[in-house]
């Protein structure tokens, strides 16, 4: 169902019982899949492609324009919203900046008001984010991460799966899997709440309650730490894997616990 009053390019191309709501605009080389909504005075511009029951609110722009001062408008990038995902009213998300690219969004994903996301972003699938979020360029986020209002993510920075960001927090750093984030870079502790709502093996918790401790508290350095930890038997446990994985690469730093 088409709003009369909606602007649809005759180039773009739609799935099955798509709504469009008025004043809506859907530029050419836009895909929406089966049973999207896309709410009166939303614009999706192009090189948007949107899964299948995609909801996007009033007010959204879909695949603006990468804030990059560089980038040449006419390259063809591309943003790609997975299926289930709901972005609500008067969130941004920029395409991508390299040609052929593409800022990805995840499945059953649940972007807050006014939240946004740079060009070139990964965010995985599961991830919340709070109202008036922002995510720079280049960012990454790991699966089932919870970022609460008002967040502020660098650009380059990655975010872990199982992460959750308290309200008001700013990222400059890399923020390890399965740990809680508050104020600025600050960690306090794992996501514990977290780990048992998605029901992971207590075991597996207590084996990374013990590579958090170590690594984070090591005075030899986190990649050796973490290097070694990985030689060891709790490496079993992909949520430990996960964990220690993440220090070995990235070149921005790490989130740390507060220095008591």
């Amino acid at each position: 169902m088409i709003h009369e009053t909606a602007i649809v390019s005759s180039k773009a191309k739609l799935g099955s019982d798509v709504k469009i709501g008025p004043y809506a605009i859907i530029e050419e080389n836009v895909e929406i899949g089966d049973g999207g909504n896309i709410a009166g005075h939303a614009i999706l511009k192009s090189g948007a492609r949107i899964g299948k029951s995609v909801t996007i609110e009033s007010f959204c722009i879909i695949g603006g324009l990468p804030q990059d001062l560089g980038f040449d408008t006419n390259t063809e990038t591309y943003v790609a919203i997975g299926d289930r995902s709901v972005i609500r009213e008067g969130s941004t998300i920029n395409r991508a900046s390299t040609a052929s690219g593409s800022t990805i969004i995840g499945e059953d994903c649940f972007l807050m008001a006014v939240t946004h996301l740079g060009h070139d972003c990964r965010v995985g699938d599961r991830v919340v984010i709070g109202n008036n979020s922002l995510l720079a360029g280049h960012v990454s986020v790991g699966d089932d991460a919870f970022l609460g209002g008002d967040s502020g993510i660098h650009q380059f920075c990655r975010i872990g799966q199982g992460v959750m960001f308290g309200g008001d927090s700013t990222a400059t750093v890399d923020v390890p899997p399965y740990t809680m984030l508050v104020e600025r870079n600050t960690l306090f502790g794992l996501n514990l709440v977290g780990l048992r709502r998605r029901k992971h093996d207590p075991e597996a918790v207590k084996a990374l309650k013990g590579c958090y401790r170590e690594v984070l508290g090591s005075a030899s350095g986190l990649k050796s730490t973490a290097k070694q930890l990985l030689e060891t038997s709790v490496a079993n446990f992909h949520e430990c894997r996960s964990f220690l994985e993440f220090f070995l690469s990235g070149d921005r730093g790490f989130a740390r616990p507060r220095s008591k």
